[in-house]
């Protein structure tokens, strides 16, 4: 499918904010996150570009997320209606859950929802997230809950959820899956790689039947001041240019 490039259209932070959204649904698909067509990862657009209005970048609905590039994402506004010409769909239901977010957390630039496997089966675990890995120490720092409350299209939730996130970088949505915050595309991307891996060490660690050995209270206490020394948030600064490269090697066809 050709789709016509959008660089020369858009200002330079615009396009610069739809590459890295685009390369953020190719490294989403390359680390096996993705559900189909059926999650999102929303990007809102810095107000020195839209003029103060609440403007964002979502996926195009129906393509996977492999074939998304910085052209094809879609400029929506709160409601999800699309404010430029696309041939593409969007989801307003699936961005019930990303304008919660947004609206309730002016610091949210990026918001990355997934359906993993290990994700969906830990929201599913009473318990919740177990303080049993490193990992898990810097998800404890800045985590919530949200019960199920069935597809997560309905207004009314939405309430509901920004009161259960509040602060928080990550969220649990409950027999459901796993949200993370961020104060750029990248920051989102780290939290969610490590939210994940989180998940699946966990999974593994209560397959193997034995009794698990927990993080001491103490280390998960300093944790706020760890993340903000020690390694200036979990190092997604440090980590995006080479996630970038990553991308560009997988197929640089996201930047078109």
């Amino acid at each position: 499918m050709h789709i016509p490039s959008l660089r020369e259209v858009v200002s330079a932070e615009e396009w610069a904010l739809r590459c890295d959204l685009a390369a953020c649904y190719r490294l989403v698909a390359a680390y096996g996150w993705s559900d189909l067509v059926f999650t999102h990862i929303s990007a809102k657009l810095p107000e020195s570009v839209t003029g103060g209005e609440h403007q964002f970048l979502i996926n195009p609905y129906g393509l996977m997320f492999d074939e998304i590039t910085a052209s094809s994402l879609v400029k929506v506004d709160m409601a999800c209606n699309k404010l430029h010409d696309s041939p593409f769909p969007v989801n307003p239901a699936g961005f019930v859950i990303h304008s919660a977010v947004h609206e309730a957390r002016p610091d949210a630039v990026c918001v990355l929802h997934t359906h993993t496997r290990a994700g969906v089966a830990v929201s599913a675990q009473q318990h919740g997230i177990l303080p049993i890995s490193q990992q898990s120490t810097f998800v404890l720092s800045s985590l919530a809950y949200h019960d199920y409350e069935g597809v997560a299209f309905r207004p009314d939730e939405k309430p509901r959820l920004q009161a259960d996130l509040g602060q928080a970088n990550y969220l649990v949505l409950r027999n459901h899956g796993l949200l993370t915050v961020g104060r750029s595309i990248a920051d989102a991307f780290l939290s969610m790689y490590t939210f994940e891996n989180t998940c699946r060490i966990q999974v593994d660690a209560l397959a193997g039947g034995t009794a698990l050995t927990p993080v001491n209270p103490a280390i998960l206490a300093g944790m706020a001041d760890v993340m903000r020394v020690a390694t200036a948030g979990q190092g997604a600064q440090l980590a995006w240019p080479a996630l970038l490269r990553k991308a560009e090697k997988l197929d640089p066809s996201f930047r078109t």
